[in-house]
């Protein structure tokens, strides 16, 4: 049940990161999609009407001057050419400039306040579609809004000593106020449509793509859980052929070293379950001794000799010492579970170690009539080690050996 959550909420978290990354992906589309639209749609209406303001001057200019005689602009003229074009598209709003970019009028501007500054139009983008002959796409100053460039069809004009140019603006305030109110139905339907249809058939396939490609993780997932409930023997079959091979094998390498610590431990435990019950048995031995004589001596103290005495107190004695030499033991043993020894090496000659305890084990071999013998190859190269503790370990070997072996053995 654990196994099949934590699966579950895995697939269902990729499953969601998947969704919301495919929504901003169509938004992001229906964006990009719309905005090279618009400039698609600017384009192809900027190159049908290039040619408006040529129209516009060739036909109107030739019977009526766009100048009255005190050089004031024919400002009944310009009325009636934007009502008349207005009528046919909305959206122009036309412009007389100089020569220097100044607009001169423009119905669509206010003209009856003499103290408000004049507005300009960077001949720029002007000048540059009138040298391609308008089969450019760019984009010019918008006098209703700095912010916002506009298509445009600009031409120059010299007429009776004046000049200036005719600056179009294909898609005025008309046209944003129109375009505002139909973007976001346009949005809507170009979401509704391809939009959902495409991110529907993505997200099935991804969720289908997702269950695929988390099997493996499901796997390793299973085969965790089962290692953590016990199951020690628990591996990730042909882990190296998994889409997530370093993983598994990581985990099969970690199971391997934890099962290898276990059985460790569990041999290190046995031996010191073994151990305890061989110090137990031989403290035992050197206390009923120590216990017995201790008796013997507070019972018969008057009826011992002295040199009955003296014997009693020695064997107290050599009971004691070897007690102290038990748990000597046994305090070196803990300090070197607990690491707290570190060992010193230098390099010596093994085979002079072994003859001098030898020589020195040879005479308590003798007291019990055992023989002792020692082999050894000549040229024994150097030992790199510490010396006490080697010495301790074949001592330990040794007096094992003279407290199992019978005498004359």
């Amino acid at each position: 049940m654990k196994k099949n959550t934590i699966s579950n909420r895995l697939y269902w978290k990729l499953s969601l990161t998947f969704l919301i990354i495919l929504i901003l992906v169509g938004l992001a589309y229906v964006s990009i999609t719309a905005y090279f639209s618009n400039k698609y749609f600017e384009e192809i209406t900027q190159l049908l009407n290039a040619k408006v303001a040529n129209h516009l001057i060739d036909e109107k200019f030739q019977n009526q001057s766009p100048f009255l005689e005190d050089g004031s602009v024919n400002k009944p003229l310009f009325g009636d050419i934007m009502h008349e074009m207005m009528a046919v598209n909305q959206s122009i709003e036309v412009y007389l400039l100089d020569k220097q970019g100044t607009i001169l009028y423009s119905v669509v501007l206010t003209h009856d306040k003499p103290e408000a500054p004049q507005k300009h139009v960077d001949l720029g983008p002007v000048k540059k579609f009138i040298q391609n002959d308008g089969k450019i796409f760019i984009l010019g100053d918008n006098p209703r809004n700095e912010n916002d460039p506009k298509i445009f069809s600009a031409a120059y004009f010299e007429y009776e000593g004046h000049e200036g140019y005719i600056y179009i603006v294909l898609e005025g305030k008309q046209f944003d106020t129109v375009m505002s109110n139909l973007s976001g139905s346009y949005f809507m339907k170009l979401g509704a449509g391809s939009m959902v249809l495409t991110l529907l058939f993505a997200l099935i396939a991804g969720i289908i793509a997702i269950w695929y490609l988390t099997a493996n993780l499901r796997n390793v997932i299973e085969t965790v859980i089962r290692f953590k409930e016990g199951d020690t023997k628990a591996r990730i079959e042909n882990a190296e052929r998994t889409d997530l091979a370093e993983l598994a094998t990581t985990f099969n390498q970690m199971a391997d070293t934890i099962n290898d610590n276990m059985e460790k431990l569990k041999t290190h435990d046995k031996l010191r379950q073994e151990l305890v019950s061989n110090v137990s048995h031989d403290l035992r031995t050197p206390l009923a001794i120590i216990h017995g004589y201790t008796e013997t001596l507070l019972i018969k103290d008057k009826e011992l000799s002295d040199k009955d005495r003296v014997q009693y107190l020695n064997n107290i004695n050599g009971s004691t010492e070897k007690l102290t030499k038990l748990v000597g033991q046994l305090f070196e043993y803990s300090k070197l579970e607990a690491k707290q020894i570190e060992p010193h090496k230098e390099p010596f000659l093994i085979s002079e170690l072994a003859m001098d305890l030898f020589y020195k084990y040879q005479i308590l071999a003798k007291d019990r009539s055992i023989e002792l013998n020692i082999e050894m190859e000549e040229g024994l190269p150097l030992v790199f080690a510490d010396i006490a503790l080697v010495e301790r370990v074949i001592q330990n070997l040794m007096d094992n050996a003279l407290k199992f072996t019978p005498e004359g053995g």
